[in-house]
């Protein structure tokens, strides 16, 4: 009878413990598509047997276990890292790209172009009126060019500056996100694995913004470090970082009044923007600070825009003035077409415009040499498309060089950007499709453990019921 009464014990807990099994395998099965979720499983122990000792044997459930790998989990976190890094580089590259087109059919290389023929037809005939006439416009078309190209980026810069206001919100938030999953840890729910699913999908929404590394700790809370040093949580303190606008004065800068740059702060205060340089945020304070200004100037440089357009500026108003309008006597000396800010090195191109008080009349053709050239001047400008004198040229390039080195920069980081973009898109499938083999949820093989433990606790049942007979008729026999 004892033995009989041990049997059912056993039998008793085996359907606990299959039962458990069939309860995670339900859990694992329902949070197949959850973020974050990884899939948990109960292993079960066989019990000592000894027929003769009266040990009757049997089966008991493990604890529960989570298949969670952190390695493949911070693999995965540091390629959508890499992927935010170059995805955020081509959306803001194209944007600045768009100013600069070396087809010569639009913006400054066709406004260049329409002011070198312009010249040309005025050498062709001096004295005419007209021609005169369509030089002032086609240099206040050339400008006008120069103006938006300046304006765009100056704006796309601005863009790009409550970009970087924007993720550094989105980077708090997040982070305060996880402190308060952090909290409840350290309240003792250490091993809930909807609380695990919920702050690794937050860590998967924080990667790409910034590169931040996880490591959790053997209370179940996890800690955040910024670029790997910058503390931005610690058990259940948030430590925020801010972004603001700024002037280095170390160097002093030789532009007082260039545009300020954009540093990123730490929450004491401390710039750590040179050390952040990876993900979403990383990409938008390189556009920001180091590819914006070759174009448009700041601190320590005027800019290549800004230079450009001033050579334009300078040489044709050199040209113009060194001319005559007549010969006089007396002679009338020629006035400058171009006017800029002069005070301000990197505003050249947004200032560039054609003097008002400028008529066409005004234009000098003649060259006083000697020898005297009635249409001097204008052979001098028209030279420029194709220069020889250094005085013609920037930098040493024509300025169709000069400007297609503009456009050839931003072309050349753009087309490594994206070549690096799937490059990291690929990088990070893979990290994501081995994460998905370790701890990820598989319906067929759920199913199949499902339909196991189904059976053997239908078994179970089944010699419980015949335990459950055999017990009843043994009672009946000793009354």
């Amino acid at each position: 009878m004892s033995n009989l009464l041990a049997t059912l014990a056993s039998s008793a807990n085996a359907l606990e413990a299959y039962g458990q099994v069939l309860e995670t395998t339900q859990n694992n099965v329902s949070n197949a598509s959850t973020p974050g979720y990884a899939k948990q499983r109960i292993d079960l122990y066989a019990l000592p047997f000894d027929a003769q000792g009266g040990v009757t044997g049997g089966v008991r459930a493990g604890k529960l276990v989570s298949t969670r790998d952190e390695f493949a989990e911070q693999t995965v976190r540091q390629q959508a890292s890499g992927l935010g890094y170059q995805q955020q580089l081509v959306e803001n590259l194209t944007a600045i790209q768009s100013n600069f087109d070396i087809s010569g059919n639009q913006g400054i290389p066709q406004a260049l172009n329409n002011l070198f023929q312009s010249f040309s037809a005025w050498g062709a005939t001096p004295d005419n009126q007209a021609a005169r006439q369509t030089v002032v416009e086609r240099a206040t078309d050339l400008a006008h060019t120069f103006q938006q190209a300046s304006n765009s980026i100056s704006a796309q810069a601005h863009d790009a500056e409550q970009q970087i206001g924007q993720t550094v919100d989105q980077v708090n938030q997040l982070v305060a996100e996880i402190q308060g999953y952090n909290h409840i840890v350290m309240q003792g729910n250490k091993s809930d694995g909807g609380l695990s699913a919920r702050m690794h999908a937050a860590l998967d929404e924080l990667a790409p913004l910034v590169d931040v590394n996880a490591t959790f700790q053997s209370d179940g809370t996890v800690s955040l470090m910024l670029n790997g040093e910058t503390p931005l949580l610690l058990e259940d303190k948030q430590y925020k970082i801010s972004s603001s606008l700024y002037q280095s004065q170390d160097p002093a800068p030789t532009n007082a009044n260039a545009p300020a740059k954009v540093r990123i702060q730490g929450s004491d205060g401390s710039d750590i923007t040179s050390k952040t340089t990876g993900a979403q945020l990383g990409a938008l304070l390189q556009l920001r600070n180091q590819i914006v200004p070759s174009f448009i100037g700041d601190a320590y440089q005027p800019g290549d825009l800004n230079v450009m357009a001033k050579q334009i500026a300078d040489r044709v108003n050199q040209l113009l003035t060194a001319g005559n309008i007549t010969d006089g006597p007396p002679a009338v000396p020629g006035v400058p077409l171009f006017t800029y800010n002069t005070t301000d090195v990197t505003s050249t191109a947004a200032s560039l415009s054609v003097d008002p008080s400028v008529t066409a009349d005004q234009l000098a053709a003649i060259s006083p040499g000697p020898p005297e050239v009635s249409n001097g001047v204008p052979l001098a400008l028209s030279a420029l498309a194709s220069p020889v004198q250094d005085a013609d040229k920037v930098n040493g390039f024509s300025y169709s060089q000069f400007y297609g080195q503009l456009a050839s920069r931003v072309g050349t980081v753009l087309n490594d950007a994206r070549n690096n973009q799937d490059v990291q898109q690929s990088l990070l499938n893979q990290a994501k499709d081995l994460r998905q083999q370790y701890q990820g949820v598989s319906l067929d093989e759920e199913a199949a453990i499902l339909m196991q433990f189904q059976r053997a606790y239908q078994a179970t049942s089944k010699f419980l019921s015949v335990l459950d007979q055999l017990t009843e008729t043994t009672i009946n026999i000793l009354q």
